[in-house]
C-alpha cells in the first residue's frame, strides 16, 4: 500500500472544513458544524474575529519574519502584556505547546545546575498526564501508548498519582528539581486538580527549593474564567508553559518564569527560529487585548456557570449514558458510563456536532468563548438530539 502524502500518523475522520465563520466550520461540501472543540481549545476567539483577523493581516503585509538576532518590537510588547498580567517576570515564546513545556523543562533543571548542582534533574509528574509529543515531553507522561515505538525515553522523570499529594512526597529525593504538573488535566478527561493538591506542591516546592511548573496550554488564556487557572488556586508558580489559545488560532507557545527561576536561562542556553516572529506576536497581542480584561473574564465564567448547570441537568435525563460534569469555566467534561469516542463521532457524523473525546470515558466541552444565547441554544439541541437517538455499541 502506497503511503499518503500527508503522513498517516491520525485517524483523519471524513469532516473536511475549509472556513469558520463565528462558532462554525464549514465543510468543502457546505455541511454547517458547531465547533464546540475549537481546535482543542486553541480557536478561544472563534473563527471571524475581526481584531485577530485584522492584526495578522496587517502584520503580514509589513514583516512577517526576522532572526532572534535582532531585537523584537512585536515580542517585547506581547512579552509586557503577559508580564503585566501573571506572575512572570519573563517569556520565551515558542511556535507550540510541546516546546513551551520543553522550555519548561530546560529551565527547571537550569536553575538548580547553572550554579554547578548537577544532582537536582528529575521532574514529578503526574498519571494520565499529557505533555506533548516530543521526545521529552512523552517521556514526562506516563502513558504507554504515547512511548510505543520510541524507546528508550529520557530519563529524568517521576510519576505520582494525580491530586495526590502523598504520591507525589513518596518520589521525592536528592535529584528532584521540582514538579510538572496540570492544574486541570485535558487529555486526561478534565480533571481539576483540587485546592489542598496545588497549594500542598506550591508548599513542598517552597520547603525544598523546588520548581513548581505548570501545564497550561490547554486550560490557560482565559478558557476557565481566569486569564491562567493557577489563579483559581490561590498559588504563584514558578514556571508556566502557554500556547493553544494564546495564538486564537496561530501556531504560538510561552514558557512564563519568575526572574528567579529563569535565572538559569543565559545567552546560548536555548533558541527557536520561528518562536516570536512578528506574525506570531501580532496574533497573541491580539488576543491579549480581547481577553484580558475583567469583562471579558467574567463573561467567560458567566457561560461557564449556564453551561455547566445545564449540561448537569440534562445528563439527569439519561442516567445510562452519562456520569458527571467537571471542569471550570468552558473547559467542561462530560464524563460518561459507557465508552466516549462512539459517542463523540455519533454527535459530529449524524448531528454536526464537534467535541472533543478523552480519556476517562469524558466528551470535551470546549467552545470559543465568544459563544452566545444562540450557539448554548444549538449546542443543546443538537446534543439532546444526539443523546435520544444513540446506542451504544455494545447494548445490542
Amino acid at each position: 500500500m502506497a503511503i499518503t502524502p500527508l503522513m498517516p500518523v491520525y485517524p483523519r475522520c471524513g469532516v473536511r472544513p475549509v472556513r469558520g465563520e463565528h462558532c462554525h466550520l464549514i465543510d468543502e461540501d457546505g455541511t454547517r458544524y458547531l465547533d464546540f472543540a475549537s481546535g482543542i481549545a486553541v480557536n478561544l476567539l472563534g473563527h471571524s474575529h475581526e481584531g485577530l483577523i485584522s492584526a495578522i493581516q496587517e502584520q503580514a503585509a509589513t514583516l512577517m519574519h526576522v532572526s532572534n538576532l535582532y531585537g523584537s518590537p512585536q515580542g517585547e510588547k506581547l512579552a509586557q502584556q503577559l508580564v503585566d498580567n501573571t506572575f512572570a517576570d519573563t517569556v520565551f515564546f515558542t511556535n507550540s505547546g510541546a516546546e513551551a513545556v520543553e522550555t519548561a523543562i530546560k529551565t527547571a533543571r537550569a536553575y538548580h545546575q547553572h550554579e554547578g548542582d548537577t544532582t537536582r534533574f528529575e521532574l514529578i509528574t503526574f498519571a494520565n498526564a499529557f505533555h506533548g509529543r516530543t521526545m521529552a515531553t512523552i517521556s514526562a507522561s506516563n502513558q504507554e501508548k504515547m512511548h510505543h515505538g520510541f524507546s528508550p525515553l529520557l530519563a529524568g522523570f517521576k510519576y505520582a498519582e494525580f491530586d495526590n499529594l502523598e504520591s507525589a512526597k513518596a518520589l521525592m529525593g536528592p535529584h528532584t528539581a521540582g514538579f510538572l504538573v496540570e492544574p486541570i488535566q485535558g487529555e486526561g478527561g478534565i480533571r481539576p486538580a483540587s485546592e489542598e493538591f496545588m497549594q500542598g506542591l506550591r508548599e513542598l516546592a517552597n520547603e525544598h527549593d523546588l520548581m513548581l511548573v505548570l501545564d497550561e496550554v490547554q486550560c490557560g488564556v482565559a478558557r476557565t474564567g481566569t486569564l491562567y487557572a493557577y489563579e483559581q488556586y490561590g498559588i504563584t508558580p514558578d514556571i508556566v508553559a502557554t500556547a493553544k489559545g494564546i495564538g486564537g488560532g496561530f501556531p504560538l507557545g510561552a514558557c512564563l518564569a519568575t526572574e528567579k527561576a529563569a535565572r538559569g536561562m543565559v545567552f546560548g542556553t536555548h533558541g527557536s527560529t520561528y518562536g516570536g516572529n512578528p506574525l506570531a506576536m501580532a496574533a497573541g497581542s491580539a488576543v491579549m487585548d480581547a481577553v484580558a480584561n475583567e469583562d471579558f473574564l467574567a463573561s467567560v465564567r458567566e457561560k461557564g456557570e449556564r453551561l455547566r448547570s445545564r449540561l448537569e441537568q440534562f445528563i439527569g435525563n439519561y442516567p445510562e449514558l452519562f456520569e458527571l460534569v467537571r471542569g471550570k469555566g468552558l473547559m467542561l467534561g462530560i464524563k460518561m458510563k459507557v465508552e466516549s469516542r462512539p459517542f463523540f463521532v455519533h454527535l459530529r457524523d449524524n448531528h454536526q456536532l464537534l467535541t472533543v473525546a478523552a480519556g476517562d470515558n469524558t466528551i470535551r466541552v470546549l467552545p470559543p468563548l465568544v459563544i452566545d444565547d444562540a450557539e448554548m441554544e444549538e449546542f443543546f439541541e443538537k446534543l439532546s438530539a444526539g443523546a435520544a437517538s444513540y446506542s451504544p455499541p455494545d447494548a445490542s
